[in-house]
């Protein structure tokens, strides 16, 4: 095969676009070249020159679009040589886009593509007819398959006042997949360029059907009213910020226009343009908002000290329950391809942040309950992040949780008999593991104090090492007190004994693992399976009396049972200066043996089995206790009690 330069092809005018069409637009349906057409009459609205734009749907699939704007020139274009009419429908990269000085053209902050716009509508059409009324004459010109038909004439005489376009297109089905234009977007398109431009009056209509009308007085914020799903959880935010004359970032006129709100839940409703053109894949654009949102609210948040303790808000935070719409105008914004669905420019973030954060920032402000309210929800969304981030599984092997290797487990399979105590420290548990049934008992020393658990989320609870080893011990999972009480199916201990020192500290650690028990694995409680060991606090050494009475040890409980027994002993005719009294400072000094004879045995031991509490009561009690939120409820309960305690301690 010859390669040489008769090889080489050279496609001119608008060969390029029915040659590879989808470089140009959307090849899906003929909307988007439809589209370009709508947002030139929108263009010729926002420079203020047009108040009316009238689409219709006709029965042979063709579509109009009509516009009162200032109508497309038909003077002689001074290097093209024809009618500046043509040249902008039959050449690519022209139009009055290009012409975006100090603010003399109405195309300053327009949409489009990139001028290529109504030039690609014609190739892709089999017939394109254009009216054109300005300068008090009427005129038209026809186009098929991009090249002139019926040259631009002259078909009549106008009102001196009355101009505008009327376009008239027939998109060419080999084109596209599909030959019929989705009405439901044209609809969403169209009602789009009424609520960026509030006044504008669009209409579409369907020959021989229905006939739609949009104006928004309001905008944006009465159109994103409309399409919110859910109740807001403060009032809708709109406005609008431009770059004023003498800006030294940006340019004059430059800036954005948003409707924002926050919902609990529900569908959040998003939309975002571009100098009129929608980008429904986002862009920097999008990405400022975010970023202003965050601002804005964390620092609302910091200054009225709302944030939790070890709680930083992210975008993500701030902006998973923000619905809006945002409508930005920059010159010669960049994009992702030339369907422009996304934005690509980089100066589009800053614009948007300047442009937005300290509007947002005052009105949170100067309405501090809404914004409290909206400061909450990305609250609320910090924690649930931090909390999946924190998820920990057991660590499991073969499918199998691992036992930890600190518990000294029992022998016997009957989980009936079976019984396990969880013992406050190493040095009980080492007296514990030396004096029990290890036919029946187990022992898990615990270091340190248990964490408060009463508002920790279920997923993140074994991130705790302590709680992470009770957990799989006792071969349960975490459970609301609405399960079934097949969740305690795998349960490996039909008792379990918490077993602590009997002062300040062992009650604290109690009150935790209560609390643990409670909140997260409420049905043990419920089954009975959970118990509190008594230990004893003294210890009475009584002398032998003759040869009937041999020297003996006696227990006591507290200081109630303590002067009992000193009673009784009285009345034996025991002395009181012969008896000798120590006082436990904990388990760890007690021996093996007396561990077994007063904590352990089942013979001698008191246990106390822990009841489930009524709910009603219960969890008001337990929140003002173990909340974080409720230390000045703690504080004025405890000064109302704090004397009742001390006496029954």
């Amino acid at each position: 095969m010859t390669y040489n330069a008769e090889s080489i092809a050279v496609l001119k005018g608008l060969e390029p676009v029915r040659h590879r069409p989808g470089m140009y637009t959307r090849t899906d349906s003929p909307l988007h070249i439809v589209q370009e057409a709508i947002d030139n009459a929108a263009d010729e609205a926002l420079g203020g020159y047009c108040r009316h734009i009238v689409v219709t749907v006709h029965r042979d699939h063709s579509v109009s679009v009509e516009d009162d704007g200032r109508g497309i020139p038909v003077e002689v274009h001074p290097l093209e040589k024809v009618s500046t009419l043509e040249v902008v429908f039959t050449r690519l990269h022209a139009g009055g886009k290009f012409n975006k000085d100090a603010g003399a053209s109405a195309y300053r902050f327009s949409g489009g593509l990139h001028g290529v716009g109504v030039s690609v509508t014609n190739a892709l059409s089999t017939r394109l007819e254009v009216e054109v009324v300005r300068n008090g004459a009427r005129h038209r010109m026809a186009f098929a398959s991009g090249a002139v038909v019926e040259p631009l004439q002259r078909v009549g005489d106008a009102p001196r006042k009355l101009s505008g376009t009327r376009l008239r297109v027939w998109p060419d089905p080999t084109f596209f997949d599909s030959a019929v234009i989705p009405l439901g977007q044209l609809e969403r398109l169209l009602r789009s360029k009424a609520l960026l431009l509030p006044g504008l009056h669009v209409s579409l209509s369907i020959e021989d059907g229905a006939t739609s009308e949009w104006c928004f007085a309001n905008g944006m914020l009465q159109y994103l009213a409309e399409q919110i799903d859910g109740e807001t959880v403060a009032p809708l935010f709109a406005g609008e910020n431009y770059a004023p004359q003498g800006d030294e970032n940006f340019p004059v006129g430059s800036g954005a226009a948003w409707a924002i709100g926050w919902t609990a839940e529900g569908t959040v409703a998003r939309e975002s343009y571009v100098n009129l053109i929608p980008t429904p894949a986002g862009g920097t654009h999008e990405a400022g908002l975010r970023q202003a949102a965050l601002e804005a609210v964390k620092s609302f948040a910091e200054h009225h000290a709302l944030l939790p303790k070890g709680i930083r808000l992210t975008a993500e935070d701030v902006h998973s329950r923000l619905s809006f719409v945002l409508a930005i105008r920059m010159l010669d914004p960049s994009f992702q391809g030339q369907t422009k669905e996304r934005l690509n420019s980089r100066d589009a973030l800053a614009l948007v942040v300047r442009m937005l954060r300290d509007p947002l920032e005052l009105w949170l402000n100067e309405n501090p309950d809404p914004g409290k309210r909206i400061t909450e929800l990305a609250i609320r969304a910090a924690q649930a992040r931090t909390r999946a981030a924190q998820k920990v599984e057991k660590r499991k092997q073969s499918a199998v949780a691992i036992l930890p290797g600190k518990l000294s487990d029992c022998q016997s399979e009957d989980t009936r008999r079976n019984e396990i105590f969880l013992v406050e420290g190493d040095s009980a548990g080492g007296s514990a593991k030396a004096g029990r049934d290890k036919d029946l008992q187990a022992i898990l020393p615990l270091r340190g104090k248990v964490l408060n658990t009463w508002e920790v989320d279920a997923a993140s609870l074994f991130a705790n090492r302590e709680v992470h080893d009770i957990a799989v011990a006792l071969g349960i999972d975490p459970h609301p007190a609405s399960a079934p009480d097949s969740v305690l199916a795998n349960l490996r201990y039909g008792k379990v004994v918490i077993m602590t020192d009997a002062d300040v500290d062992g009650s604290h650690i109690r009150v935790l693992l209560c609390t643990l028990f409670y909140r997260h694995f409420p049905r043990l409680v419920a089954g009975g399976h959970l118990y509190f060991a008594q230990p004893p606090l003294y210890r009475l050494d009584v002398p032998g009396q003759g040869r009937t009475r041999l020297p003996r040890k006696i227990y006591a409980l507290d200081d109630g049972e303590l002067e009992a027994a000193i009673d009784r002993l009285r009345l034996d005719g025991v002395r009181r200066e012969a008896i000798s009294i120590s006082r436990f400072k904990g388990l760890g000094e007690m021996n093996s043996e007396q561990l077994w004879e007063t904590t352990m045995s089942p013979d001698t031991r008191r246990l106390v089995r822990v009841r489930m509490p009524v709910a009603e009561v219960a969890r008001p009690v337990m929140n003002m206790l173990m909340g974080r939120s409720e230390s000045a409820g703690r504080r004025a309960w405890m000064e109302e009690n704090g004397a009742l305690i001390g006496a029954e301690s």
